[in-house]
């Protein structure tokens, strides 16, 4: 138990000694989160007004905000989480479980015939500590969210996910290498460094 007040107690100052945090806090962003899609968008200039944008995995909206203020009066940014999220003027919030056929019903309901224009996923399974567990949760959400993109992303959108390196790693990237024209794996510097986590940023969907 003392070690776990300890590793808390180092979380805790990381946390507020941040940069990010500090820069969250001083901007009014939701979370630092923003300041790592900023990062992994910026460098292709993939925003553009009037955009379609779904957020999977949005609570607790940084990244929905990020978008909103981004695209400016004009696009549609849809988000979905299993967490509830306080509301973000501009952005359609969905409150559902992703991996139901229910909720994904509900998100195409939705969208309508919107084809959608990039798709974003942070979404993380609840982590038990055990990678033999986690990574197939992890996984199974990352091919839930490719399939979707498969379904309503337009040809030549553009899909943005979290993945922890690890089994069935290399076999998701490659068979985003054959559904996108151009995959690249990036770790922004406001993701933290001891994080297994990188995303893949998958460009110019080809006709399917």
């Amino acid at each position: 138990m003392a070690s776990r007040s300890k590793s808390s107690q180092r979380w805790l100052k990381e946390h507020f000694s941040d940069p990010f945090v500090k820069r969250a806090q001083a901007e009014g962003m939701r979370s630092r989160a923003a300041y790592k899609l900023e990062e992994l968008l910026a460098r292709d200039r993939l925003l553009k007004p009037g955009m379609t944008v779904v957020d999977l995995g949005a609570a607790p909206g940084g990244w929905s905000q990020w978008v909103r203020q981004a695209l400016g009066e004009r696009g549609r940014v849809v988000a979905l989480d299993i967490l509830e999220m306080p509301p973000l003027a501009g952005v359609e919030f969905l409150h559902g479980d992703f991996r139901e056929d229910a909720v994904l019903s509900q998100l195409e309901t939705l969208l309508g015939d919107t084809p959608v224009d990039l798709v974003l996923s942070d979404m993380a399974p609840n982590k038990s500590g055990m990678d033999a567990v986690d990574q197939p949760r992890v996984m199974h959400l990352a091919e839930l969210a490719m399939d979707f993109a498969d379904h309503h992303l337009r040809p030549g959108g553009a899909f943005l996910i979290k993945l922890f390196q690890g089994v069935g790693f290399d076999d998701y990237v490659r068979e985003l290498r054959r559904r996108y024209d151009k995959v690249s794996i990036r770790k922004p510097s406001a993701s933290r460094q001891r994080s297994p986590e990188v995303y893949a940023l998958a460009q110019g969907k080809r006709p399917r």
